[in-house]
């Protein structure tokens, strides 16, 4: 193997593909990228077995060839070079990285030691752009459970009806449901429904560009499911496990509906969140006729409250809610005003934007002892 890259070309993809690699794993060859050079192209993946990732850039080839290099070291020395053309050839076990003014070598694994990322890059489903895919996926992401245990509720489900596709995502104490109009092609013969982790739509959503399109694609043969961006593809196994039936946890009416400012609410909730930390990180909402005060109460500590300006219908009430669900929620929403209905303390809190009928948040609400 010999040939010339952009040391700049690397330095733009290597970060990412650093990020795919184990750094607990007990196989040596999971700790290394291949890198693969042939026709003008130099291909480089990166593996977990949980998830893997392959980007592609230019490259002068002078000699084919493929080899494996400790990840985490190459990155880091690309990362230093200044911005120049490189060149990279092989010498036995040894990859040689040369530039201007350093030599330097790594020891490497053969190529054929590494996991195959995929036979096939299976059926496209939907087509899109970087900024659309964060629009439909980013304000249901952030529930989805980082609890690998837990397989059903580490993705984000993708169900199918009939003139649009709804996202939901859920840890077991908060849901998000996203309604889209952009339509998948799952197959009518098939359950219409498809559960991918939301591992690799954070790696997507982190790494895609926006005016870019995105495919994703599904190969139900090999049960995996793939993003792609022009030179870059991410793949990883879509989940088999029964998603939660979430309609039936959604509450039909309510009794109290409140209008609020999103910034505002945040900022109260992240002042709160100060006593929060000591009190079992519980914030407490009183809904007023024309406020919300926002409380927490940290024997310890002290305790502190904020109003925050808001419209009433209905009844006034009380709930309470972990500080860090509420800035979750907050943080990953742009829209101005938000509506949040209830029916008492007891029950599930909805969170929906002012105006659009195709997002809901559901927040379970904790039981806390009345003040006397």
């Amino acid at each position: 193997m010999k040939t010339y890259i952009l040391s700049e070309n690397l330095q733009k993809k290597l970060p990412f593909l650093t990020r795919i690699i184990s750094q607990r794993s007990q196989l040596p060859i999971l700790l290394n990228f291949l890198l693969e050079v042939k026709n003008g192209k130099a291909r480089i993946s990166a593996t977990d077995l949980e998830i893997g990732a392959q980007i592609e850039i230019p490259a002068n080839v002078e000699k084919e060839g493929e080899t494996t290099v400790p990840a985490k070291i190459f990155s880091e020395l690309l990362g230093s070079l200044p911005q120049e053309k490189i060149s990279l050839w092989q010498e036995e076990n040894t990859l040689w990285v040369a530039g201007k003014k350093t030599k330097t070598s790594f020891q490497t694994i053969q190529a054929n030691e590494f996991p195959k990322l995929y036979k096939e890059k299976g059926e496209e489903i939907l087509e899109t752009t970087g900024e659309q895919l964060k629009q439909m996926f980013g304000p249901v992401l952030f529930s989805a459970s980082l609890d690998m245990g837990r397989p059903a509720l580490s993705g984000v489900l993708i169900k199918k009806e009939e003139n649009k596709s709804q996202l939901v995502a859920t840890d077991g104490y908060r849901l998000s449901l996203k309604k889209t109009t952009l339509q998948t092609k799952l197959k009518k013969e098939e359950k219409e429904e498809v559960l991918i982790p939301a591992r690799i739509l954070r790696e997507i959503l982190a790494v895609a560009q926006e005016d870019k399109t995105v495919t994703l694609s599904l190969s139900k043969e090999n049960n995996q499911v793939f993003f792609l961006q022009e030179d870059l593809v991410l793949v990883g196994r879509i989940i088999e496990a029964e998603f939660p039936n979430f309609e039936k946890i959604i509450p039909a009416d309510f009794s109290t509906q409140a209008l609020f400012d999103r910034e505002e609410m945040q900022k109260a909730v992240k002042i709160c969140s100060i006593f929060a930390r000591d009190a079992a990180n519980i914030v407490r909402l009183s809904l007023k006729k024309d406020k919300i005060v926002v409380s927490a109460n940290a024997p310890s500590v002290g305790e502190n409250t904020v109003e925050v300006e808001l419209k009433l219908e209905g009844e006034e009430n009380e709930i309470a809610f972990n500080a860090r669900y509420l800035l979750d929620l907050l943080g990953n929403l742009e829209d101005e005003r938000l509506v949040f209905e209830m029916s008492g303390p007891l029950s599930p809190g909805v969170f929906k934007i002012e105006g659009d009928d195709s997002f809901l948040h559901l927040i379970m609400p904790i039981r806390v002892q009345a003040e006397q």
